[in-house]
């Protein structure tokens, strides 16, 4: 007699199948997608283990773990990722929010905690991950978040309409700082910019480099352009005791550090380490 196939027995054989398709965590892809098929949460899953799947729901998790063997992300399979406790819509126009990310977050609430109204720049917003998490959590927040696409900007929009934050972001089309006034100056500028080497992007993982938007990830040459763009531009914008917070790739503190010290206009805090113990963002005060 043919086995049927259960909620739990779908779960089973998907994570052994994602496993020999390289997944780094093919129980919780599977939970996701077939949550995502389901229109359920994934918690929900555990009390349905026995229940029959319909052919419907089997075609449209068949359809989705294909795609995921293939390499592409679970989050833009099911359009959102979690990042601060909050769920993003995503899609292939946005970097998809990392966990590290969180760390230029907490650095922002930790700088601005003592002011009630804080002027901040989210440069190459993406998603708005940053800006809209930041805003979430402190409630006198005001951001300008600026991005060069448009795409990306509308998915960012969204988001902030999501969280009910979108009357304190102003959501700007451009490059670096260019859709500024040149006499703004605001208390925060805060990045997560493009930060991998041109030449190590055929290297990354087949989800990151076939998926993710390029220009999300490649820092040209040395993975240090756009990084010390920033650094320099971000000075002109910044308030006296205004604070630049970057997120950088772990091998780069040295190097970004030495970036700061040269423009001699901040004064640099020590460097935040992520949940890896690796070098994740550069802190530094304007003085």
């Amino acid at each position: 007699m043919t086995e049927s196939w259960t909620i739990g027995r779908l779960l089973n054989w998907t994570t052994g199948f994602l496993k020999e398709h390289g997944s780094d965590s093919p129980r919780l892809d599977a939970e996701v997608l077939l949550a995502h098929a389901l229109g359920c949460e994934r918690i929900a899953l555990y009390t349905r283990f026995d229940e029959l799947a319909t052919d419907s729901v089997r075609d449209a998790f068949r359809d989705l773990v294909r795609r995921r063997s293939a390499g592409a992300p679970v989050a833009y399979l099911v359009g959102r990722k979690e990042f601060f406790s909050l769920n993003f819509e995503v899609s292939p126009a946005v970097l998809i929010p990392r966990p590290d990310s969180e760390f230029v977050v907490m650095e922002f609430l930790r700088i601005a905690k003592p002011i009630a109204e804080v002027s901040v720049i989210d440069v190459g917003t993406g998603s708005g991950n940053l800006a809209i998490a930041a805003a979430h959590q402190h409630a006198g927040a005001r951001f300008r978040a600026i991005d060069r696409s448009s795409a990306a900007l509308e998915v960012a929009r969204r988001n902030a309409t999501r969280h009910g934050v979108a009357d304190r972001i102003e959501f700007l089309e451009g490059n670096f700082f260019e859709p500024l006034p040149h006499d703004v100056r605001v208390d925060c500028i805060l990045s997560n910019p493009p930060y991998i080497p041109t030449g190590e992007i055929p290297n990354l993982a087949v989800g990151v480099r076939d998926h993710e938007p390029r220009e999300a990830l490649d820092g040209g040459p040395t993975g240090l352009e756009v990084v010390g763009r920033i650094i320099v531009q971000a000075g002109s914008y910044l308030k006296p005791g205004g604070q630049l917070i970057l997120e950088i790739g772990a091998p780069q503190e040295t190097a970004v550090r030495k970036l700061v010290e040269e423009r001699g206009e901040y004064e640099l805090s020590p460097t935040i380490r992520d949940y890896s113990g690796h070098p994740r963002v550069i802190s530094a005060r304007k003085r």
